[in-house]
Formats: C-alpha cells, structure tokens, sequence
C-alpha cells in the first residue's frame, strides 16, 4: 500500500525576491512524497501568504488526508478531499509522478499528449529602484520576455527605463493588485506605447469588477483573481487573458481542466509559478504546453536547484528527466 511521507524545505535565492507586497530571500516548500513498492512520486508545492497558507497549515492539511492517500486513493478521489491550494498541489503532483512511474509512461502521456516540447519561459525583474530594475534588465536584455514587477509611484519611470535597457525583448508587467483604477486609466496608455504586451492582475481581486466595460490598450491578465474554474466566468468579462498556477488550482489534474474551460471562452492562458524549485516547474510544463504565455522562471531566480533538476538553456527549459518528476 502506498506510504506518504512530507517534509519542509528551504532554498535560499540568488537574490531578494519584492514585488508590491514584500520581498522575500529563500523559497519556503512543501515536498511530499508517496512510495508504493519499487515506485516513489513526488509533488512540490508553496505556501502562500496571499492566501493564508502557511508551512505549518499546508502540512496539516496534506495530513489530515494521509488515511485515504495510504488507502489508495487516486487524483480522482483528490479532488473531493482538499480544497484548492498548496497542499492538494503537493499530493496531485506526487500522484502524477507515481502514476507515470507504475505505467512506464511518462505523465504528459497519461496527460494526452505524444510529446512535451520545450518551453521558452520569461525572466522576472524584481520590484525596486528606477536604475537598478534597469540594471537587471540590461543584464538580461537577450532573454526572449521580462516580466516587470511594478506597484508604486514610479512605475511609468521604472517601465520607461527598462525599455531603453532592453529595447528588443517582449515585456510584460505584474502588479500583484498594487493598482486603482483610476492608476490603470492613467499609466495604461504609456505602457501601450512602450509595447508591453500584458499587464497582470492590476487591481485587487475584490475590486476588479471596476474591468468590466473598460476597453484597456495592454492587455489585462487575470492573477490573484483566478484560482479554479468557479472564478471563470467573472475573469472572462474583465480579462482577456488568465494566468493559472498549479499552487492556486490545487494541482495539475484541476489546471489543466482549467485551462480547456479558459480556451473555450475564448481567453488566453499565461501559465505561471510561485518561487520554487525544478521540482514544481516540472509538471507545470505540460501545462504551458501552447500557452501565450510561460512564467516559469522559479529555478533560474535560485541560489542553487535540486539536483537533478531542470535542463535550462538561456530562457528554455529543457522536459524533465524521469528522475526528477513524470
């Protein structure tokens, strides 16, 4: 029978992390882990703050299903017993892996697909001081797209001078709901000017309905404010794209039932990570398969990864290797 095991783990960054609600300097996860036999699966998920997660209350919650984990229940059964979030990410992912390893197959077989292609992610720019998010994208001016944090007064500023940083890359822009909507109006024009191709979740998630009717020159990406399917329809009247996490979908099985609905509204998909390891961009791979957008850049914001983890070649992340995840 199946035997579930759950750790904490901490994994320091290169560099401080800040977007519009803090900063932060290491990734704090969640790993679990279910053997069965000969096959070990594996899923890595992150506590977040913005949704009351915390390291201690994940771990409760993937304990409290433990019983029927170790009885044998599937991804199926899963979906009934946690809610959405970090914790049911965990299991799922690790379901997923084991999965795969008692078929012999890889998951994005088990998934539909006949291959996973590579997937070219975008490089995130912290948020911080005009001249030194300038410096960052600089450094990282030959990266395919940057995603620029911005949230406070000297936003335009900050926008204006990454372009001239990195004139030729695709930029995208995260406000993490650091924005009014009168802030949205007034900047919108200026980034549709600078050629920002997306601006996610401007405005707080309780207060986006302000969306709805509003004809936006950037395109608006739907972040905080979409987390399942339930959310769907409210995001499709104030966004025309939206970005789905396997820590807020509560696992792949959930995202990529997500994402089929979001396409057949006619809305783009932008598939992003919370700052975590090779482990967690694993199976969010498949996932980003054919989406607009891939923000899935957790490993390369890392101090060191886990080993073995992800094949990253500039921007493009390599399939996993089996001994990693799927």
């Amino acid at each position: 029978m199946p035997v579930l095991s759950l750790r904490a783990e901490s994994w320091p960054l290169a560099q401080a992390f800040v977007i519009s609600r803090g900063a932060k300097t290491s990734a704090e996860v969640v790993v679990a882990e279910i053997v069965d036999g000969p096959h070990r699966g594996r899923g890595e998920a992150v506590p977040y703050a913005r949704y009351g997660e915390t390291i201690d209350s994940v771990m409760g919650q993937v304990e409290s299903a433990r019983a029927r984990i170790e009885a044998g229940a599937d991804r199926a059964a899963l979906q009934g017993l946690l809610p959405p979030g970090a914790a049911r990410n965990a299991l799922d992912c690790a379901l997923w892996d084991l999965e795969a390893k008692q078929a012999g197959r890889r998951a994005w077989e088990l998934a539909g697909r006949s291959r996973l292609d590579p997937v070219k992610t975008c490089f995130t720019i912290s948020l911080g001081e005009v001249e030194a998010m300038a410096e960052q994208a600089r450094a990282n001016a030959r990266r395919p797209m940057l995603k620029l944090k911005i949230g406070s007064r000297d936003d335009l500023d900050r926008v204006v001078a990454v372009r001239a940083a990195a004139p030729r890359t695709r930029l995208i822009l995260d406000a993490n709901e650091a924005l009014g909507f009168d802030d949205l109006v007034r900047l919108a024009p200026d980034f549709a000017r600078l050629d920002i191709k997306l601006l996610e979740q401007p405005l707080p998630a309780g207060e986006d309905v302000a969306l709805e009717g509003y004809d936006s020159p950037v395109p608006l990406c739907a972040d905080e404010s979409l987390h399942t399917r339930a959310e769907l329809d409210a995001c499709a009247r104030r966004y025309s794209l939206v970005n789905i996490k396997l820590d807020k979908a509560g696992g792949l099985t959930e995202a990529l039932a997500l994402a089929d609905a979001a396409r057949a509204k006619g809305l783009g998909l932008m598939v992003g990570c919370m700052v975590a390891t090779s482990l967690a961009i694993a199976p969010a791979m498949i996932l980003a398969q054919g989406a607009e957008v891939a923000d899935l850049d957790g490993p390369l914001l890392m101090k060191r990864d886990r080993e073995p983890g992800l094949s990253i070649i500039g921007s493009l992340l390599e399939p996993p290797s089996p001994d990693l995840w799927g």
